[in-house]
Formats: structure tokens, sequence, C-alpha cells
């Protein structure tokens, strides 16, 4: 890497099949750093497989009829990537599919992961504001939920988009079913006095 210019890194994807399930991997390439380029593709390998074996024991079935796992790329700038996984899986005799997700960030400087706390200055107060922003939202784009008030856990899941923090939950968590996979995307700016500045949120800040 030549001076302080943070490139995108490169992305490709390997196939790998297995039965009747096909999954799609992520894997960085080209990294300057070795050791950084295994970790990275290490944690998504695994949160790939992690959704395989999440698939099998919420529909309790062996082997299902059909299985896909797929990814995307939702930021790759300043030394920030944050990556989502999807697999859907159907298993015979069941009404429908299930599709469940995960999310990974990292510093491809470093390989390191975030987890949501990681995002925002020591002792700040993010659960409360985040929460608050989530039940906003979901009352501004009249989100059908199971309870009136929805939770915002330390260690919820998310990814970062452009200038946007976006929150997640699985299937049926907080919604029905037909809803899908309820995201609340919140902009960075909205955060900005929590934000820990050297995080990745906090890159997303710098002009």
């Amino acid at each position: 890497m030549m001076g302080n210019v943070a490139l995108p890194v490169m992305v490709r994807t390997r196939v790998e099949r297995e039965d009747n399930a096909i999954f799609y991997i992520p894997e960085i390439v080209g990294h300057w750093n070795p050791y950084v380029e295994r970790e990275i593709n290490w944690h998504m390998y695994e949160a790939i497989r992690r959704l395989v074996k999440q698939q099998h024991k919420e529909q309790d079935v062996k082997q299902f009829a059909e299985m896909i796992s797929t990814y995307e790329i939702k930021t790759n700038e300043r030394n920030v990537l944050s990556v989502t996984f999807e697999n859907y899986a159907y298993a015979e005799d069941f009404a429908h599919g299930l599709t469940l997700m995960d999310a990974l960030t990292f510093d491809v400087m470093t390989g390191k992961r975030y987890e949501l706390g990681d995002l925002f200055k020591p002792h700040a107060n993010y659960v409360e504001v985040l929460t608050k922003h989530v039940n906003e939202q979901i009352k501004e784009r009249d989100i059908p939920t199971f309870e009136e008030k929805v939770n915002v856990s330390p260690n919820q899941p998310f990814y970062l988009a452009d200038v946007s923090l976006v929150l997640f939950y699985p299937l049926y968590a907080i919604t029905p079913y037909y809803y899908g996979i309820p995201r609340f995307p919140i902009s960075v700016f909205d955060l900005q006095s929590i934000v820990d500045e050297k995080s990745p949120l906090g890159r997303m800040l710098a002009t």
C-alpha cells in the first residue's frame, strides 16, 4: 500500500457444492499481509458454516431439498470491509424455506473483527440510543411487530453501508415471517456524538 491511500481490497468468489447445497464464499486476495488475509477469510468461511449448522438446528432436519449460501459486500472502503451472509434452505414437507442472515465487519489493515460496542466511545449509552432509533423507525415505517417496544442488544447484528449503521433481526424475532428480515439503517451523522472516531463507523464520518 502506497502512502495513505486506502484502496478497496480485492474479493473473489469461491464456489463449493455438496449434496443439494451450493455455497458462494467470499475471499480477499492479494492482500499485502498474508496473516490478515487468512484471518479475514477464515472468519467469513466460519460465518457461512455457522449458518449451515443453525439451519439444521432451526428446522431439525438432516437433509435439505435445497440450500444456497450467498453474500453481499456492503462496505469496501477506508480500510473497512463489511459483508452480509444469507443462507436459504428448504426442507421437504415444510410450508416454506428459511433464510438466515449474519454479517461481519473488519479492519482490513489489522484483520480485527468488530462487535457493535466497538463502534462507540467507552461508556457511551449506545444501546439506549440505538433502541430509540429503531423504535422510531418502526412507528414511522408502520412495521408490524410482536411487542410494543423492540430492544437492541449490546451485540446486535449489524453491517455498515455507505454512511449508515444497519441493524437487523432474524426472521420471527420481532416481526411475522411475511415481513422478511427487518433492517434499520441509521445515519452515522445521527450517532456522531457517541461514535468512536477510530472505529470503522468513525471513519465514515471523515471527509
